[in-house]
């Protein structure tokens, strides 16, 4: 009997196989972004998703998006997702910055809604939020998100600390205008700036927000790209005026704009941004309505903003624990899902 020659045979195959499993992984590749391109044309009467993304060790963005969130629901009839930083028994933990927890949810997302801080999450989690934003879909963005990331301790990753927030959102963590017994008193005085007409603006009033002033754009520092701020703040207690700083660092900036973001895909996304986000601004009537009304226009819904503003009001009460580091936050609360 003849011996086989696994070796010939080894060699003949080979060649197929390797163009197999080419094709093979290249269909893995692309079948994810595909499902996610096509997603609004196969299920165009389903409702939209809209994903927020909380992990913020300072401002309770765990209770101000799932208030938020459900509002949204409320007034879109979306599908809402709030997704947490938990510890290792699923406790909400705003304090641990290497674990946000359901991202997976942003594959099926028509917006995220992204309110982090200083988060050194592990590439997989990373590239769920990143790989989002390069398909062109809308964002909203909040306070600290100018400062999403913090990588400290790898030179390849530090890119995401500052350039990826200020190609994305806008701007990246410059400086601000001093806490000041934070949650005691407003610090910023918000308006629309002079002239500007934005549906975005639709019904809102000027206010009082507890958030400190950011500085972004003035002295050495410029808002990124195509942004268009239409809403200012005027610091009313400022370190920097203080320290004779004011050139650099002016009273007044802009605590809102819109933007565009073109990533890989090659798709133009809208982008809504605002500083503002203290736990106590979400109780202000006006800043609920700047927050709905930017998710609006991000979903390109700015037709439907009534003249008087999307409707804010809470179905049930807000009462949110202040801003601040440490033990601060609402403890032993686990993720909640909101139908």
């Amino acid at each position: 009997m003849r011996k086989h020659d696994f070796k010939n045979d080894i060699d003949l195959k080979y060649p197929l196989l390797c163009f197999l499993l080419l094709i093979l992984i290249s269909c893995g590749d692309t079948s994810k972004k595909e499902k996610q391109e096509e997603r609004s044309v196969a299920n165009s009467d389903a409702p939209l998703h809209v994903v927020f993304v909380t992990g913020d060790e300072e401002y309770r963005s765990e209770e101000s998006m799932p208030m938020l969130a459900r509002l949204v629901k409320r007034e879109l009839g979306a599908k809402v997702t709030v997704c947490y930083s938990v510890d290792s028994t699923g406790k909400i933990d705003p304090n641990r910055t290497d674990h946000i927890e359901g991202l997976e949810a942003l594959e099926s997302a028509d917006l995220m809604v992204l309110f982090t801080r200083f988060r050194n999450l592990p590439e997989k989690e990373r590239y769920y939020i990143a790989d989002y934003a390069e398909l062109g879909k809308p964002i909203v963005g909040f306070r600290t998100a100018t400062h999403a990331f913090f990588y400290e301790n790898d030179s390849t990753l530090t890119s995401w600390n500052n350039e990826w927030p200020t190609k994305v959102l806008g701007q990246q963590w410059i400086t601000h205008h001093g806490h000041f017994e934070d949650g005691n008193s407003p610090l910023t005085a918000v308006s629309a700036i002079d002239g500007k007409k934005h549906p975005i603006l639709n019904g809102l009033e000027p206010f009082e927000a507890y958030s400190w002033l950011y500085h972004v754009d003035g002295g050495e520092w410029n808002l990124y790209g195509d942004s268009e701020p239409f809403l200012k703040g005027r610091s009313l207690r400022s370190k920097h005026e203080a320290e004779g700083n004011l050139a650099q660092y002016p009273l007044t900036n802009p605590v809102a704009w819109t933007k565009s973001y073109t990533g890989n895909s090659g798709k133009k996304a809208r982008v809504f941004f605002t500083t503002l986000g203290h736990p106590y601004d979400f109780k202000i009537p006006s800043m609920r309505k700047l927050s709905l009304n930017g998710i609006y226009w991000a979903l390109g819904k700015e037709d439907e903003i009534p003249p008087t503003g999307v409707r804010g009001a809470l179905d049930i009460p807000y009462e949110p624990n202040n801003s601040g580091f440490g033990q601060v936050y609402k403890k032993n609360r686990r993720p909640e899902i909101i139908q």
